[in-house]
């Protein structure tokens, strides 16, 4: 997985609640197992019409926000099913984060286990920061992870929570397999100090499950 360094990228605007995975990236998209070119399918029912021209009045068909890097989303962003397809998509399309007033908790942890960046933001703050970004002069953004710190135009700045864990795996670029390579010295003290004088399998490190 890609760490996941300061962000500087132009930021959407999303000012709606209640967006489901079928809006991020509709089911006949699913049949696939490769993230590559989803993309272009992200919110295909907003961003084309039915002829697959594009709809002008979507934010993402519109200079400069077509190349958005950042997503600011309205409550209860990713809720419905928990298809993983979804955040690739937003990967494939090159977004790295997204800034909203709520999340699905399932569509919340499937972007740390596919390296984007979920933002919670106070209400006040989140709706000062849609009116910025909704313009094209100050649309560009800052997000500073490691100071957990949204750096925007005009001099204004928010600060994010995060758990430390997730954070210190983005900023590492650690999956969860990744994760668990990282504690495996605690992992195997854990089994020594058990007594169990069972060998755990060291499935990764030799390639598949010890017969």
């Amino acid at each position: 997985m890609r760490k996941f360094t300061d962000l500087e990228a132009i930021a959407a605007p999303l000012p709606l609640d209640n967006i489901d995975t079928d809006k991020i990236l509709p089911g006949e998209f699913l049949k696939t197992v490769s993230r590559a070119g989803l993309g272009g399918a992200l919110f295909a029912r907003m961003r084309y019409h039915g002829d697959g021209t594009e709809n002008p009045a979507f934010i993402l068909n519109q200079d400069p926000w077509r190349k958005a890097g950042i997503l600011v989303a309205g409550s209860n962003f990713g809720c419905g099913s928990s298809r993983e397809h979804a955040p690739w998509a937003l990967i494939d399309f090159g977004i790295s984060a997204i800034i909203a007033k709520s999340f699905a908790d399932i569509f919340y942890n499937n972007c740390f286990k596919n390296g984007i960046l979920p933002i919670v933001l106070d209400p006040e703050d989140h709706e000062f920061l849609q009116v910025l970004v909704g313009s094209s002069t100050t649309a560009f953004v800052k997000i500073d992870l490691v100071r957990q710190r949204i750096e925007c135009a005009l001099g204004h700045a928010f600060t994010f929570d995060i758990d430390e864990g997730r954070k210190a795996a983005l900023l590492e670029g650690r999956d969860e397999i990744g994760e668990t390579l990282h504690h495996w010295d605690q992992i195997e003290e854990w089994r020594l100090r058990n007594g169990s004088g069972e060998s755990i399998p060291a499935i990764v490190l030799n390639g598949g499950f010890a017969c």
